[in-house]
């Protein structure tokens, strides 16, 4: 199976503080017509299944909590459950071997993509967070040209993660909240 040249994908992983900000992020999205967005939030799984609820009541988009294989596809806002993986062979999210030291673990998830990343649009999105989960897989996306955007050190509820992004990442762009919205918009329609 094959996406469409046209397909965007956009990748988002949070930490502390997160929540709140994924729901603006959701809320603002427009209709996803050829756009996919990936969540990674840590958050234990039990309360990721309210969480995935809340973010559906926010939204005019389909919106799929996965913890288990999963078709992806565009037009589409997926909620990690637990650690996934894209198998970009089979366009499909399934279980890694390594589910790694976060729940869901932005690391893998975004790594998991990079397959993807020269052929079709990617906009990688860490927000605020302690720790540098995600730091170098964004720093990989960006080298086969996936953009990466991080919260601006001023506007971050905890810079831990997007700290480390920026350190990283020689092309991140640092962004408030409300300016990663409008990107984020901008780059869906």
């Amino acid at each position: 199976m094959k996406l469409s040249k046209q397909t965007k994908i956009v990748l988002i992983g949070a930490s502390t503080g997160g929540p709140s900000e994924i729901e603006k992020i959701i809320h603002s999205l427009p209709l996803l017509q050829n756009t996919a967005v990936v969540i990674a939030q840590h958050m234990p799984a039990p309360f990721l299944e309210n969480f995935a609820k809340s973010l559906q009541r926010k939204t005019q988009n389909p919106l799929v909590c996965i913890e288990e294989k999963t078709k992806f596809q565009r037009g589409t806002i997926y909620l990690c459950k637990e650690s996934m993986v894209l198998n970009a062979t089979s366009l499909e999210f399934q279980k890694p071997k390594d589910s790694g030291f976060y729940n869901p673990d932005i690391e893998i998830l975004f790594d998991s993509f990079t397959p993807l990343a020269k052929a079709y649009p990617m906009m990688a999105v860490i927000l605020t967070g302690i720790g540098e989960d995600g730091s170098k897989a964004t720093r990989t996306l960006s080298e086969q040209g996936a953009r990466v955007l991080t919260e601006d050190a001023d506007n971050s509820i905890v810079d831990g993660m997007p700290s480390a992004v920026r350190n990283n990442v020689p092309q991140a762009e640092a962004y408030s909240l409300k300016k990663i919205i409008e990107e984020i918009g901008a780059f869906c329609v």
